[in-house]
């Protein structure tokens, strides 16, 4: 299989690593580091475009870390919608398979995340109740993948939330519904409550858990204790004992918690924050609740096409996961992957 050729690559280090990238990416400046990649700003030539680049950390240093690559190029792939980051490009400077250790990520670049707007200003009203509609707007058409994106959280975990794209960002730790789920990716502050007690596997509705309150104890002192029949639902013995152990506490009215909010906005937290996750209101339900009535419109709300999840199941080496990676990123046609068994 062939690779890019070293030739049309330059290189630059940036905060003390090497960066290789096309000629058609200038001006790189570092614009944000986490455990697994580091992303700098870049400005396309090619459409005079400003760009994101991501440098994964060293992709295949494990079987988890090269499964965990591949899982983030085939969801990006597959990802086509406006309220979700997308893939413009990636590559390699390496020269062949043998020497293949990093590649490279391009996005859209985003200018501010909603943090840093809401500590700049305060957002009306109005520009609340859209921003939170593309927000699930977003979420409807992930979920429909039967995906979890884990790390971007709405409302009030902000960070992977771009404000002025209204695009939900980052797919590093995102996952199939099906896989096995643990509340250790999510942040401390705003896992949804059956993560932190463990009731069940992950599900979808987790994440507009985090639209509300941040904190468990925060979000139990509003929505009281939990019914003794969700308690036996929780496969921990030591989470069941903990919330049997807590004071019982009364659900309080959300119209007197946030007496000046708007009311068709109370009655939609209220449903996003039901401690039941079988019985919490969901992203597509929510875009059709009443709230969001100045913007819902279902011609304009897609769901994802089939998401192909297979691999998941499989049980292969690094090397193997690092050939789907080059399957990947280089074949116009890429094989059955069931082909490297």
């Amino acid at each position: 299989m062939a690779f890019r050729e070293k030739r049309g690559f330059h290189s630059l280090e940036v905060n003390k690593t090497m960066w290789e990238v096309p000629d058609r990416y200038t001006a790189l400046k570092q614009v944000g580091s986490g455990a697994y990649g580091t992303v700098c700003s870049a400005i396309d030539q090619k459409t005079k475009e400003k760009v994101a680049i991501k440098k994964l950390h060293r992709p295949f240093q494990s079987l988890i870390h090269a499964k965990r690559a591949y899982r983030e190029l085939r969801l990006l792939r597959h990802i086509q919608h406006d309220n979700v980051i997308c893939l413009l490009d990636v590559f390699t400077p390496d020269s062949s398979i043998e020497n293949f250790q990093t590649f490279y990520i391009v996005m859209p670049f985003v200018a501010q995340d909603l943090g840093h707007i809401m500590k700049k200003r305060r957002l009306t009203d109005r520009i609340i109740t859209y921003l939170f509609y593309q927000i699930l707007r977003g979420l409807k058409y992930i979920h429909s993948a039967g995906i979890i994106h884990r790390v971007c959280i709405c409302f009030p975990f902000p960070l992977s939330v771009c404000l002025n794209l209204f695009q939900i960002l980052d797919f590093g730790l995102a996952r199939h519904t099906e896989s096995e789920m643990t509340g250790y990716v999510v942040t401390r502050w705003y896992r949804a409550p059956e993560v932190i007690f463990n009731w069940m596997h992950y599900s979808q509705t987790g994440e507009e858990t985090h639209c509300g309150i941040d904190q468990l104890q925060k979000i139990l002192s509003v929505t009281g204790t939990p019914a003794p029949s969700l308690v036996q639902k929780m496969q921990s013995k030591d989470a069941r004992s903990y919330v049997e152990s807590l004071p019982i506490q009364k659900k309080k009215n959300f119209k007197d918690v946030f007496p000046s909010m708007d009311r068709k906005a109370v009655a939609l937290l209220e449903a996003m924050l039901l401690l039941d996750p079988e019985k919490r209101v969901t992203a597509k339900e929510g875009l059709s609740h009443p709230y969001l009535s100045e913007f819902h419109d279902p011609e304009s709300e897609p769901e994802s096409p089939p998401y192909d999840d297979s691999f998941e199941s499989m049980e292969l080496v690094v090397g193997e996961w690092k050939s789907e990676c080059t399957w990947t990123i280089f074949a116009s046609a890429k094989p059955s992957i069931t082909s490297l068994r």
